[in-house]
């Protein structure tokens, strides 16, 4: 993995995440800017739907687990700072 802090390597292998998630959240998966210089990348539908057409149905259905995954990325750099498994609904107001 490349441009991942060591706090968000030792974060993916606590949780489980491989490095395949990650390559896919910076891809595909929907930015949310929180206004504090982050984006939060998660697997919404639409996202699902890129990575179904990209890599094929199949692969996406054996990696239904990772669905609730999330990535924290730093705005200026790109670097992931943190991931893990999304457990409660975000309040996006």
């Amino acid at each position: 993995m490349r441009n991942v802090t060591k706090h968000a390597e030792t974060r993916s292998q606590q949780r489980g995440l491989p490095p395949l998630i990650l390559d896919l959240l910076k891809r595909f998966g929907r930015r949310t800017f929180d206004h504090h210089g982050a984006v939060r990348l998660t697997f919404d539908k639409k996202a699902r739907r890129r990575v179904a057409h990209e890599i094929g149905r199949t692969a996406v259905a054996r990696l239904h687990e990772f669905w609730n995954a999330f990535a924290v990325l730093d705005t200026g750099s790109g670097t992931v700072i943190t991931c893990g498994h999304q457990y409660r609904k975000v309040c996006r107001s």
